[in-house]
């Protein structure tokens, strides 16, 4: 029970950590995330402003806010900042992205295994400009949520350009 005293709620991860999600966003950019355990994720970029991006051993804030409720938070070498709220049970999602100026201007830059640049990830977020912040606040429905086991490197081991024809336009 949480408290003023103690405003933290009990933590279940089960629900959200060892699953993969592939959602789109109302604008029409579709991401893959992998929730790998309790502080990292790996994810693809399947289309979008940065569309066939991808990422392995993000460090992550993960909580639960509520049952079926959780908050995946993290800022990456780039300087982008995500905050992603995600409710399995209802299919719902919200994601605020912050991408600094640079990637609106140039976010082919990012389209890559971020794994392998991240020197030059850093180096063209402090060549800036980080401002002004472009923000992209969207609804998502998760067309596909299946548990595939914690901390499995194979879970999203290729590009998503690599990827079979319609891979990520599956449901369940």
């Amino acid at each position: 029970m949480t408290t003023a005293d103690n405003p933290i709620p009990p933590q279940d991860l089960s629900g959200i950590v060892g699953h993969r999600f592939v959602y789109t966003y109302a604008n029409g950019w579709r991401y893959e995330m992998y929730v790998k355990n309790d502080h990292t994720i790996d994810y693809r970029i399947h289309s979008g402003h940065v569309g066939g991006r991808w990422v392995k051993g993000q460090q992550v804030d993960l909580v639960q806010l509520d049952d079926d409720s959780f908050k995946i938070s993290w800022t990456e070498p780039t300087g982008t900042c995500v905050a992603v709220n995600v409710m399995p049970g209802k299919r719902r999602l919200h994601g605020v992205i912050f991408f600094p100026q640079w990637i609106r201007e140039h976010g082919e830059r990012t389209v890559c295994f971020q794994n392998d640049h991240l020197d030059q990830m850093r180096a063209y977020r402090d060549e800036g400009p980080t401002y002004p912040i472009y923000v992209v606040p969207e609804f998502a429905y998760i067309t596909l949520f299946e548990h595939v086991g914690a901390d499995d490197e194979s879970v999203i081991d290729t590009a998503p350009g690599e990827l079979p024809p319609g891979w990520a336009d599956r449901t369940t």
